[in-house]
């Protein structure tokens, strides 16, 4: 590849490259602005008064039904766009409670909200922070005419969705520098970002590509992952990308060919750590282990206003760890087995105790059920291809986003910058 290589990181606390595009999220206020309260809500169904028949959650699977490159953040946010423009409230105070409101519905609809959460969340305060800008409130008009508000935050909203969607290309821009001649990039699947930066990179390279691919697909991946990540390789070897594709078993074996990883994230937390699919920790162990770097690729609209201390720190109920007996697997004899409370395992034709178990399932925070409240998983919540792992700052090289390149440490300072 003809790209130039960027320069080693001068220091562990500034980005390694400069601000030369916007970012999707809004800039700092000037002065110290009051702190923003944040907008709990119980997380019920939104009033049919504030928009009628609007079903957010139904217009969030729709949109990702009708655009598979759309990631959950972006949809949540357009979806939230989209009642905005339905919306029949009438005062600020009315639009941004129909919104938090709306918001923690659609939250308690999804299995795993990290993701979501991060872009709504975002989306909201970017809101806040256009209508305290006294020079951009100036043309709005008498402080009646709720119409020319509303008008602004839909101008306004609709600009963040579209540097949103604009953010992955501008990532790709800056990643596929890191892709030098003659490496081999390992990543793991699924990841519409890492995709679109290895696309880039071999576009780049002037009809000759000089890198090699593993991709890790593993058993446990969401369907829909698994299937977003054969279609990624099979579009990089169209572009001439020789890719080889392995299951997680084999990621310690592979390193010994690999130069570096790239991994995707679904959040970017205030220490600088990620969360990401399951699988991603253990990938960043063994790279740490052979002295490989481990970039994350991410857009800032998934930097999420969590400082998870272990695995067992996370937001979300999962059910990685199902201990079970030997009678609860035993279903030869086609006897319907169920549980009452404790764990006991009940033969319910018979009304006979058949068995125990014990579930270690991943802790509720209780202080963080501010922030997530709690979800109704649903038809295939809390299953384990939906399961997520976090894997702490001391494991990761670098972080790629639209701003540009970070270390971990200049994670928190970026949040500052976005939140305050």
């Amino acid at each position: 590849m003809a790209e130039a290589t960027p320069s080693p990181p001068s220091s562990p606390s500034t980005p390694l490259t400069p601000d030369q595009e916007p970012s999707t999220t809004p800039p700092p206020l000037p002065g110290n602005p009051p702190a923003l309260r944040r907008m709990v809500t119980t997380g019920t169904a939104p009033r049919k008064d504030g928009a009628r028949n609007f079903d957010i959650v139904q217009t969030y699977r729709r949109l990702l039904h009708e655009d598979p490159d759309l990631t959950m953040p972006v949809a949540a946010i357009e979806s939230l766009v989209e009642l905005l423009s339905q919306s029949h409230a009438s005062t600020i105070s009315e639009t941004l409670d129909l919104l938090a409101t709306s918001t923690a519905y659609l939250k308690r609809a999804i299995p795993n909200p990290i993701s979501l959460s991060a872009g709504t969340d975002l989306f909201q305060r970017y809101l806040i922070t256009t209508l305290q800008r006294p020079t951009n409130n100036a043309h709005l008009g008498p402080s009646g005419d709720f119409r020319s508000i509303r008008n602004h935050l839909l101008s306004n909203g609709r600009l963040f969705v579209q540097r949103a969607k604009a953010s992955r290309e501008k990532i790709a821009s800056y990643g596929r520098h890191f892709v030098r001649d003659g490496a081999t990039v390992l990543t793991n699947g699924g990841s519409r970002v890492v995709g679109a930066l290895l696309k880039s990179a071999a576009d780049s390279s002037s009809g000759s590509v000089r890198f090699r691919v593993i991709y890790v697909l593993g058993g446990n991946q969401h369907p829909q992952e698994k299937t977003e990540g054969q279609a990624v390789v099979r579009e990089l070897r169209k572009k001439g990308v020789p890719v080889a594709t392995i299951p997680e078993s084999a990621v310690g074996y592979s390193l010994g060919k690999v130069d570096m990883v790239i991994v995707g994230a679904e959040g970017v937390v205030e220490n600088g750590g990620i969360i990401s699919r399951l699988g991603t920790y253990q990938i960043g162990l063994l790279a740490k282990a052979a002295g490989k770097p481990f970039y994350v690729v991410a857009e800032s609209h998934k930097f999420v206003r969590l400082y998870p201390l272990s695995q067992y720190d996370l937001p979300i109920e999962q059910k990685v760890i199902d201990f079970r007996t030997a009678s609860e697997d035993d279903d030869d004899d086609g006897v319907k087995k169920g549980e009452s409370d404790g764990g006991t395992v009940i033969d319910e034709a018979k009304g006979e105790v058949v068995g125990t178990r014990w579930e270690d399932k991943t802790p509720m925070v209780g202080d963080k059920t501010e922030y997530f409240d709690s979800v109704d998983a649903g038809e295939g919540g809390g299953a384990k291809e939906d399961a997520v792992d976090f894997t702490p700052p001391d494991l990761i090289s670098a972080l790629i986003t639209e701003s540009g390149v970070l270390t971990p440490s200049a994670v928190s300072e970026e949040l500052i910058k976005i939140w305050f």
